[in-house]
């Protein structure tokens, strides 16, 4: 009975994913949300979850500044992380994001043991007294779209990895949208339309290619969050 209840929470969990991810087809404002960029050079490394070497830096360009992480062996793996502030922990409807992959790790596919490597990943992540609740969301080499792998779930952590992408086109910029809120049901409350949504903490970003030891190089920009002007009390 675990398998078969097991397989209908990851249905209803592809289901809601998919929902959510209709967003991305969406590129306009709705009149009740305000737009809150975060601009790049807020992103750093956190010190604690990463190597020595950071390998990421802010390219200024005309048409907007972007990080570019280029990841190349033995390095260490490091991960950006840039806190949302105190006036968006709740209420943030959407976040659009943009990146771009320009080398894929050769054979990285999260979902295979020793070869979870992206050239891009980004982060959502949420915290509810001491458990922290993340989502990484994976421009991947070979695994396919859609599909949820490495699970964990204990006392003080939860998180999911998600393929959004995978595989070329490369050196071309992909924009896409996520509902939070749905993201965070349909992984970690069952897809539970009620659930309350923890306090949202930041976004991360990363590069990486030291399991499969091969260079990795991706941009990312355009991180904007989107908060409903008048959210109803509890």
């Amino acid at each position: 009975m675990s398998g078969v209840a097991n397989r209908s929470r990851r249905s209803r969990a592809r289901l809601l994913l998919a929902g959510a991810l209709a967003f991305l087809a969406m590129g306009s404002t709705p009149p009740d949300m305000g737009v809150f960029p975060i601009d790049v050079h807020r992103f750093s490394v956190p010190e604690r979850d990463s190597g020595p070497t950071n390998y990421y830096r802010t390219v200024e360009d005309p048409l907007g500044d972007f990080i570019r992480g280029r990841y190349a062996p033995p390095l260490q793996t490091v991960t950006l992380f840039a806190d949302v502030g105190d006036g968006l922990r709740t209420g943030v409807a959407r976040i659009r994001f943009c990146w771009r992959a320009w080398v894929l790790p050769i054979g990285g596919n999260e979902c295979i043991e020793g070869r979870a490597d992206g050239a891009a990943n980004v982060y959502i992540v949420w915290k509810r007294g001491l458990r922290w609740y993340s989502l990484k969301l994976i421009w991947s080499s070979e695994a396919p779209v859609g599909v949820t792998c490495n699970g964990t779930r204990n006392p003080f952590v939860a998180s999911d990895s998600v393929i959004l992408r995978s595989g070329a086109p490369t050196g071309v910029w992909h924009d896409e949208e996520i509902d939070p809120a749905a993201l965070f049901r349909a992984h970690f409350e069952d897809g539970n339309p009620n659930a309350e949504v923890p306090e949202l903490q930041g976004i991360g970003i990363m590069t990486d290619g030291d399991q499969t030891g091969t260079v990795s190089v991706a941009d990312y920009a355009g991180f904007v969050l989107f908060k409903r002007e008048h959210v109803a009390s509890r």
